[in-house]
């Protein structure tokens, strides 16, 4: 009987959800559709995935050999067993080295039609590389040094072959093809604003509900735009930047000196450039704490408030506050799972230096 009585309220269930999900979508709900998160990442002509080049990119990923003391991998500071951030305010690199930027996540980054925050490289690929010789993060020598090192490691020359079809792959094109292809895999769709936008009207509450409303009247989504919320759909290579702050003359750009960074002039030394940073993506944003590429702001709710004054000079109330939190926890999504990788092996001697 209380078997039967289980299936009984199951099917219920289901029937109470499909009703729910067949009414007409409101008209906000409509509007959210234009954000909702693919459920595959784009990928490049000339880098199609395939299991055996993800699996290789996973396991770079994942090995800190790969740095000049075997001390830091790509996970150290974009952790995908958590945030796909390190969760803090500046990463260290070999020797602790400290960075002068807050890591952003890597999770949806395949979305993003140009990377890190002065949006100074273009794809995954070509990102992908550049912490490997980067003095402060993973400190190789050289791109070749990569390439040496990884060929003393046992293992990674089959890796390579079964992955692009060569006994010769083994190059740092393809360890940035590899990694980048890994990372496509990282995106985290069905969140329950998604599941909300496509019409489940239980997903989120009335709270987050105001929240969506609130971003869309205030302005927000006028920068914050499209299914990553980083801004439009634009071509690969083009950044899309805003000056932060705009407002200036308020205690919040003191308080966590929002002046000192002069974002995208430091790579063009276009004076019209001064703080013009890549928009962010707010997916999984209430997991990435702490915020802005500093990392100096230490709760998503005090982010909302320094948002709203300095680039709309409005004070919200603590209601709105509260809505607009509850919408951004709505954008968490579904993680990939993810298994720690086998690494290859080493037989009877160390790669690194000691």
């Amino acid at each position: 009987m209380f078997a039967t009585r289980k299936i009984f309220l199951a099917l219920v269930g289901v029937l109470i959800a499909d009703s729910a999900l067949s009414r007409p979508l409101t008209a906000e709900q409509k509007l959210a559709l234009s954000f909702v998160l693919p459920l595959k990442a784009p990928q490049p002509k000339d880098n199609i995935s395939n299991t055996h080049k993800i699996e290789l990119g996973k396991q770079l990923f994942f090995d800190p050999r790969i740095s000049k003391d075997g001390t830091v991998s790509c996970n150290s500071c974009h952790n995908v067993m958590s945030s796909g951030t390190d969760n803090r305010a500046v990463s260290a690199g070999v020797g602790g080295q400290l960075g002068g930027r807050s890591s952003p996540t890597v999770f949806n980054a395949a979305f993003l039609s140009a990377l890190m925050w002065d949006g100074r490289k273009t794809t995954l690929e070509d990102q992908a590389t550049g912490p490997l010789t980067n003095p402060v993060e993973m400190a190789m020598e050289s791109n070749d040094a990569v390439v040496a090192r990884l060929k003393q490691i046992d293992g990674y020359q089959e890796l390579f072959t079964k992955a692009f079809g060569s006994r010769d792959a083994l190059n740092i094109n393809n360890v940035a093809k590899a990694i980048a292809a890994y990372e496509r895999t990282l995106i985290t769709p069905n969140s329950p604003f998604d599941r909300w936008a496509k019409g489940d009207d239980h997903a989120i509450s009335a709270s987050a509900k105001r929240g969506f409303t609130a971003m869309n009247e205030l302005g927000c989504t006028s920068c914050h735009s499209g299914p990553a919320f980083s801004g439009p759909k634009l071509p690969v290579g083009t950044a899309f930047f805003q000056r932060f702050p705009t407002f200036t003359d308020n205690d919040y750009v003191k308080k966590y000196d929002l002046m000192a960074d002069e974002g995208r002039k430091t790579v063009t030394k276009d004076i019209a450039d001064a703080h013009m940073f890549r928009v962010p993506t707010l997916r999984n944003v209430a997991t990435t704490a702490p915020y802005f590429h500093n990392g100096k702001v230490l709760t998503l709710q005090e982010a909302i408030r320094v948002m709203a004054k300095t680039q709309l000079n409005k004070n919200l109330s603590a209601n709105e506050v509260d809505d607009i939190y509850n919408f951004l926890v709505s954008l968490t999504g579904t993680v990939p799972e993810q298994t720690m990788p086998r690494l290859s092996k080493t037989m009877g001697t160390s790669v690194t230096p000691q």
